[in-house]
């Protein structure tokens, strides 16, 4: 007996998140972004979309009109941005700055530490976040899996492609 497969519904192709995702990770200010530009695209920018169906769709014949199926393709483009914007603010985890009250470095601590004699200043955060060219590094990265754990005084041992790399932590915020 050959098993039948069930078409995915919509909003199973859209949400490409697992609950491991590590994109659920944000900070209060990402999340109030996020909002915004929900706000944006549900107030602003659909109703104009809307409207523009509208009047392109008075204009006759749909099957050769153009102006009829560039707005449908917007509205659509619109519609899964607000969908998938809803689906991460549902699912956002919030990042608290800081280390723990026993000085052991999470998601959102900010860590200062020693690495071929330079100090430098490391937050870690989700990958919707990170960028290491300000010091912001993803949770999942080599560097902050390393660092993730770790109290002030300790030394971490760091695997890239041009070998091993020794950061001492100096301090945890």
């Amino acid at each position: 007996m050959s098993s039948m497969r069930l078409p995915k519904r919509r909003h199973q192709l859209l949400d490409t998140h697992s609950t491991a995702d590590d994109s659920h990770y944000l900070t209060s200010e990402a999340l109030e972004r996020l909002k915004r530009t929900l706000y944006e695209l549900e107030v602003v920018e659909r109703p104009k979309i809307v409207e523009a169906v509208s009047w392109s769709r008075a204009l006759g014949d749909l099957r050769e009109n153009a102006e009829y199926q560039d707005a449908k393709a917007r509205m659509s483009r619109i519609d899964g941005r607000i969908f998938s914007l809803k689906q991460r603010i549902k699912n956002a985890i919030l990042i608290t700055a800081g280390s723990s009250a026993d000085g052991i470095s999470h998601i959102g601590s900010t860590i200062t530490v020693r690495v071929e004699g330079k100090e430098k200043k490391y937050q870690i955060l989700g990958s919707q976040e990170s960028n290491p060219a300000y010091g912001k590094i993803s949770h999942l990265s080599p560097l902050g899996k390393a660092l993730i754990g770790c109290v002030k005084g300790e030394k971490v041992e760091v695997e890239t492609p041009i070998g091993k790399i020794i950061y001492e932590i100096i301090d945890i915020q």
